[in-house]
């Protein structure tokens, strides 16, 4: 019996008992589609998982810390531990904090592909009637050139180490707030009218004067509280995005960490910078210490080793990776779990294949002692059932690939503002994958009525009615 023989006996067989043969396939197309969609709610949780990562600092980055206690530092798990003999600080508890020596030592460690201080400092920014807290934080140009920053049309990077320029991230505006009214964005659904491009903002840096002036505080000479003198600094730039867009950088004020050095030193003149430390006796050191550093590596597999590089010179160390780790096992357990729930509708699909090809055995005893009287091979006649097992499969699998993406958009569609990318995610490897299982449960399940058949008695068979 040639192949195409076999074929058109299977489909003619099929197609006999097209109500049974409907019904048994409708349990493939069922158990197909809800394996392909439990697992590709997994699939796109994990998907979303990863893309928030990635908007939050991506999976090569370490967000390096000082560390005021000197010696200890905390590792993975909140475990504290302690920093390797002959550090700076690790025999007397002294602070070990970030200034341009310890950044040298940072670009040194192998695989660090960018470097870059972070001096945060927060100012008021006025106009009209607006005001806002700024969070402005100072990199290096390095850094800000390969950050790959999304910018509006006529931005430019703050690239200059004399003169201090602001490149605002695009959700900076809802914290402007109505000065009159004190209703921000989110109280009234109005955003400051400000072109940073063109609108002069006065930023006031000296914050503590500032309301100390407005409310009457005195000096520790009991003087009145001068106002602060407020600086006219250019905008650069505005980085791409709505208000709605989130991002590492979308909230913060971006700068050259060199001008903002300068213009802090300018204004406090000898003066204790605010979250900078001091001495004992409350006196300013001579450099400026830095908040963070911003570390990336060149790829993510250096991550771990980087990171522990730096914990052992007494610093603390964050990274994406030790979450993405944990979101990693996560969706292991919830794909496992959905996978699992899915598989046994399939499972009970494959009952019924089971259950359908028996009886085909039972009404065709006749015709299958026919068959090996006149000589048909056993293998043919096993093979003629297991390709009725097949088909039952491979057209359940398909209507229930082409269920499960119905599916999986409508499912997309009720949850689309809810997260990051779609919730469901069906990948080309999935579809390939659920239509070869469906095929191959079809077949294993029709396996044993097939063996069946191929050990019927020839003479029995005839006899029977």
């Amino acid at each position: 019996m040639s192949f195409s023989d076999l074929l058109k006996m299977s489909l003619s067989s099929l197609w006999r008992r097209k109500l049974r043969t409907v019904l048994t396939v409708l349990g493939v197309v069922v158990g197909t589609a809800s394996i392909m969609v439990m697992i590709s709610l997994g699939l796109g949780l994990s998907k979303s998982n990863m893309e928030q990562i990635e908007q939050y600092g991506g999976l090569t980055t370490i967000t390096v810390y000082p560390n005021e206690n000197g010696g200890m530092y905390y590792g993975g798990g909140g475990m504290a531990m302690t920093a390797e003999s002959g550090m700076s600080g690790s025999a007397n508890n002294e602070p070990i904090r970030i200034n341009d020596t310890m950044m040298e030592t940072l670009a040194a460690i192998d695989h660090v592909e960018i470097a870059s201080p972070v001096l945060s400092t927060s100012a008021i920014a006025k106009y009209g009637k607006w005001e806002a807290y700024l969070n402005i934080q100072g990199m290096s140009k390095e850094a800000l050139q390969k950050m790959n920053l999304e910018l509006t049309e006529g931005s430019e990077l703050p690239l200059s180490d004399s003169e201090l320029k602001f490149l605002y991230g695009n959700t900076v505006i809802t914290d402007f707030y109505d000065a009159k009214t004190n209703k921000y964005y989110w109280d009234t659904g109005q955003l400051a009218d400000i072109d940073y491009m063109k609108d002069p903002l006065f930023i006031i840096f000296d914050t503590d004067a500032y309301w100390n002036s407005k409310n009457g505080g005195t000096d520790e000479n009991g003087a009145p509280v001068a106002a602060p003198k407020k600086y006219l600094i250019p905008a650069c730039g505005v980085m791409a995005g709505t208000e709605n867009d989130y991002t590492e950088n979308s909230n913060s004020v971006l700068c050259d960490v060199e001008a903002l050095k300068m213009q802090l030193k300018k204004i406090y003149k000898g003066k204790a910078i605010p979250g900078q430390p001091t001495t004992k006796a409350g006196k300013p050191y001579k450099e400026i210490y830095y908040d963070s550093a911003y570390i990336r590596v060149d790829d993510m597999k250096n991550v771990k080793e980087v990171q522990t590089a730096i914990q052992n010179l007494g610093l603390q160390a964050n990274s994406n990776a030790e979450w993405m780790e944990q979101v990693q096992q996560s969706s292991r357990s919830i794909q496992a779990t959905l996978g699992g729930i899915g598989a046994v509708s399939l499972f009970v699909a494959a009952i019924g294949i089971a259950n359908t090809m028996m009886m085909s055995i039972y009404e065709r005893t006749k015709e299958i002692g026919v068959m090996k009287v006149l000589g048909c091979d056993m293998a043919a006649i096993r093979n003629m059932f297991l390709a009725e097992a097949g088909f039952i499969g491979l057209i359940g699998g398909v209507a229930g690939i082409v269920l499960s993406y119905m599916i999986s958009a409508i499912i997309n569609f009720v949850l689309r503002d809810s997260y990051y990318s779609n919730v469901s995610y069906i990948p080309p490897y999935l579809t390939l994958l659920a239509l070869v299982f469906a095929v191959v449960i079809g077949m294993l399940a029709g396996l044993f009525p097939a063996l069946r058949a191929m050990r019927l008695s020839p003479l029995a068979a005839i006899r029977n009615e």
